[in-house]
């Protein structure tokens, strides 16, 4: 295989730096296809096109390089935070293992996030009991993003190190892939530190945006691109502090004005009341879309995340994957967070960038420290 030599220097920071790949792992790469009844733009296509493409080359790259890597590809599901389909989850933890998932008849319940808190346990269970056949090294490169899935979660608590990398632009190998990861992970861990010495958080912006963010009982953790101890979970490119909000608490009014992969046409108001989206005003396109999660499953209103982007060579705000970890940026997500503390299940995670954001830290006596002033952070 003739890898061109930027990439391949870029794939094997992949695999060594971010995953940490040992001698003799499996390593698994999924990646997946425009539906029939899809619509997307050129520039989209393209995109997606190309990511498809550079999965399949990540793939043949560890095949070739480390003796190991296989690829699965599927239509794309409906929304990020939907769970893949039945083929992924055989290659992930093995047919045996599905099989005994199916006869504990809690298969069609993890499929359709519908599964009970026992269900739940019970199928850890039954992953941990054949947990050798599970991959060791899971790189997600679908569109859609499968990180507050049931799948992603049993696959780390079985110990694969996991790289989710929705909405990727093969470009982002030659920008934000290129962070001094050991630098970003020291910025992390301060702000992370600072985060979780507050109760609520404020978080206004210049356009308009202002909420309340109850932290109470919740504790921020980092994404610093360093997946290799067992179990390990994040995005690459990688760069932010993260958190569930507590449930029916926090408050405010946020102002969207991009959504995953545009601008759009013109700015989104959404009333937040008692943790949830109440109202959305606004014309755009993007209105129905999110009117329509809304109406599938009522879930997908919750304050799902806040996050605080800390990578310094991430520039683009027309991907979200890279947008929200610019240095300095706050994103708010709806939907699921039960992969990272929260209690909401929902087949949607969507989370939308805030720039140039002010970000207050009201501790539980009251006091306030100011930890982003105008998009520069103060930490």
């Amino acid at each position: 295989m003739t890898t061109n030599p930027d990439l391949a220097e870029a794939f094997r920071s992949l695999y060594e730096t971010n995953m940490g790949i040992r001698d003799g792992e499996r390593v698994l790469i999924f990646s997946d296809t425009i539906r029939a009844d899809e619509t997307v733009s050129a520039s989209d296509h393209d995109r997606r096109t190309r990511l498809n493409a550079t999965a399949r080359e990540v793939a043949a790259f560890a095949f070739h390089t480390y003796g190991n890597g296989a690829f699965v590809e599927f239509p794309s599901t409906p929304a990020s935070g939907a769970e893949p389909p039945l083929e992924l989850w055989q290659a992930t933890f093995g047919r045996a293992t599905v099989a005994a998932l199916e006869e504990a008849a809690i298969l069609t319940k993890l499929l359709n996030k519908s599964a009970s808190p026992d269900e739940l346990a019970l199928a850890r269970e039954i992953v941990l009991e054949r947990k050798s056949d599970v991959a060791d090294i899971i790189i997600a490169l679908s569109n859609n993003s499968t990180s507050h899935t049931r799948y992603r979660a049993l696959a780390c608590a079985a110990g694969c190190r996991f790289a989710s990398l929705p909405h990727f632009d093969p470009d982002m190998f030659h920008t934000s892939m290129k962070v001094d990861w050991n630098a970003l992970a020291v910025r992390t861990a301060e702000l992370v530190k600072v985060i979780n010495q507050a109760a609520w958080i404020r978080v206004t912006s210049p356009n308009g945006t202002d909420m309340m963010i109850c932290k109470e009982g919740r504790r921020a953790e980092g994404d610093d691109g360093l997946l290799t101890a067992p179990g390990s979970f994040g995005n690459l490119p990688a760069g932010e502090a993260y958190l569930a909000p507590l449930e029916g608490k926090s408050h405010g009014v946020m102002f969207l004005e991009w959504g995953p992969t545009r601008k759009l046409d013109e700015p989104l108001r959404l009333t937040v009341e008692n943790g949830v989206v109440a109202r959305i005003d606004g014309s755009d396109s993007h209105r129905l879309k999110l009117e329509g999660k809304f109406v599938e499953n009522a879930n997908c209103r919750n304050i799902a995340e806040l996050g605080i982007g800390t990578n310094d060579k991430a520039s683009r705000p027309d991907n979200v994957l890279e947008a929200e970890k610019i240095l300095g940026t706050i994103h708010i997500a709806l939907g699921d967070n039960t992969g990272f503390g929260g209690t909401v299940s929902a087949p949607f995670h969507e989370d939308y960038v805030f720039y140039q954001p002010t970000l207050t830290a009201i501790m539980a006596d009251g006091s306030e420290q100011v930890v982003i002033d105008a998009g520069e952070l103060r930490i």
